[in-house]
């Protein structure tokens, strides 16, 4: 979530551009302690490595699926806990070596299963695995609740083969407990660092995943999103991120939040690999009826869209009040836009933002009535020592020194004291939230005969600071998209000091392959994605 003016406010996260700080969060570092925290990231030979590669390797024999898996687990154990301590990791899956040796077998028996047969990867904690890992969204109270069935995702997942190294560490309850959280810190797991500089955010809520992928911890990884959660950490952490459709994947064994907003999504390091994963997981499920109308509108292989000299001939809105703000995004995203131009794209600004502001209390509103509701449902059936929305609030106030150290609960405490689904003011604030929102993007979209709209996904990371919470910096344009459901795709778009930041694309419903052509024309063109270095801090 983008939390600091959406919680606060209620508002669209935070539409208004904010100035960004230019000094680190403490004392610079001499120049000779500014380095990488260790030499593992330059020697892992799995560095920036892509699911095709992998398995080109596999087929030549040079690795196995269990080789692959052995060194990614070593590399976590560097980077993760030891090393510059990345903590984005919350559980390893003791299983990992078998299933990977079990994959091996099949593919000697001349078995492949697709694309994913024997891919390392990691999922956040709060998706359902029906097997020794926990599903926790990072909170205390839902310690040692062990899923008896996969969620959906999850099922798909396992039978194209690809190996779950572990669980990701998340900001807790995806981000929906505080307005003044710390993007990236949960109770069970810890802060979790941002691979670019060690002190500043990661961003939240797939914060573990944004950092695993980002720091080649895996190959692929899995995020949410309710607002933000796969965009915002896919872009300070300088990788790509997909925010489906809601519909596109399935949302049953997922800790929610919104029915309306929620989804899992793609983050990896290449737009390719990112539609590799997205048409893998795009099937309908029974248990989730948002799945109902993606029958005749999923594809089973994305990557057939991806086309170098995709944005020819594109028409490309670009929001007009987020072209000047810090004057490095402004930098990137001027020379982002010539980039386009020059592959035959036309740009033209549009004004959304402004158009929106009238819906801005009302998302809140629903999210506090959903998050109750599908909290509730979920908590029912979970083997957790917590069964319902006000269990959680009573083991925390009960257990405050370990579950709530720097922040404390609000949001979960008026959800709380709200109504059910039947309720007049979520009934109406829901109806005004998706009819104008879909209606103007709608709208806009078709008076331009527009293919996309971009802008900058968001700012370059602040500094982590558990006492003050997030600082965001003031983009947060991955709102629009993320209230009406619709899919977005966040590219990396360059360095500013040292950190990165993203490009967002966005569209209407199902609007996934025409995205993916332009995301991945750009990302061709562009060739932004930059290594990190585990540095202290960005500044000397």
């Amino acid at each position: 979530m983008n939390r600091r003016n959406f919680l606060k406010n209620g508002s669209l996260a935070g539409f208004t551009l904010t100035t960004l700080a230019g000094a680190s969060c403490s004392t610079p570092a001499k120049k000779n302690q500014d380095g990488p925290a260790t030499d593992a990231a330059g020697e892992f030979p799995l560095n920036e490595i892509t699911i095709d590669q992998l398995q080109e390797k596999m087929v030549s024999g040079e690795y196995t699926a269990k080789s692959i898996t052995s060194m990614y687990l070593l590399h976590i154990a560097a980077m993760d806990k030891d090393g510059p301590q990345l903590n984005s990791v919350i559980e390893l899956n003791p299983d990992a070596l078998a299933i990977a040796g079990a994959l091996d077998r099949e593919r000697k028996q001349g078995k492949v299963r697709g694309p994913l047969h024997g891919i390392p990867m990691l999922i956040k904690d709060n998706i359902d695995t029906a097997d020794r890992m926990m599903t926790t969204a990072g909170s205390l109270a839902l310690e040692g609740n062990t899923a008896s069935k996969d969620a959906f995702i999850v099922t798909l997942l396992r039978e194209a083969g690809a190996v779950i190294l572990g669980k990701t560490n998340l900001s807790e309850w995806a981000n929906f407990r505080s307005t003044r959280s710390t993007s990236g810190w949960s109770s069970r797991g810890g802060q979790t660092k941002n691979p670019y500089s060690l002190e500043r955010n990661p961003c939240g809520s797939s914060a573990g995943t944004g950092v695993a992928v980002a720091a080649n911890l895996c190959t692929i990884g899995i995020g949410t999103e309710t607002n933000g959660s796969v965009a915002c950490p896919s872009s300070v952490n300088g990788i790509v991120g997909i925010k489906p459709t809601v519909g596109l994947w399935s949302r049953s064994g997922i800790i929610p939040i919104s029915h309306t907003q929620d989804t899992a999504g793609p983050m990896s390091r290449t737009v390719r690999d990112a539609a590799i994963l997205l048409g893998a997981l795009a099937e309908f499920d029974p248990e989730d009826p948002a799945t109902n109308s993606n029958k005749e509108k999923v594809q089973k292989d994305y990557t057939s869209f991806l086309d170098p000299g995709g944005l020819k001939g594109k028409k490309i809105g670009v929001e007009k009040s987020l072209l000047k703000g810090h004057e490095g995004v402004d930098a990137l995203l001027q020379k982002a836009l010539e980039q386009m131009k020059s592959q035959g794209a036309s740009i033209i600004e549009v004004d959304l933002l402004d158009k929106l502001k009238e819906v801005d209390d009302d998302e809140l509103i629903v999210l506090k009535y959903e998050f109750k509701a599908g909290l509730n449902r979920y908590l029912a059936s979970a083997h957790a020592r917590v069964k319902s929305l006000k269990e959680v609030i009573d083991y925390n106030n009960q257990n405050e020194s370990k579950a709530m150290p720097y922040f404390k609960q609000e949001i979960l405490e008026s959800a709380e004291k709200l109504g059910g689904l039947d309720s007049k003011d979520y009934k109406s604030a829901l109806d005004k939230l998706l009819r104008v929102t879909r209606g103007t993007i709608d709208q806009l979209i078709k008076a331009h005969q527009l293919d996309a709209i971009c802008g900058p996904t968001d700012g370059p990371s602040w500094c982590t600071d558990l006492i003050n919470g997030d600082a965001f910096t003031g983009y947060g344009f991955y709102s629009p998209a993320a209230v009406a459901g619709y899919p977005s795709i966040t590219v990396p778009m360059g360095m500013v000091f040292g950190l990165p930041v993203g490009l967002l694309f966005f569209g209407s419903a199902y609007s996934e392959p025409g995205l993916l052509r332009i995301a991945y024309a750009y990302e061709q063109v562009s060739k932004n994605r930059v290594v990190p270095q585990f540095k202290k801090t960005t500044l000397s």
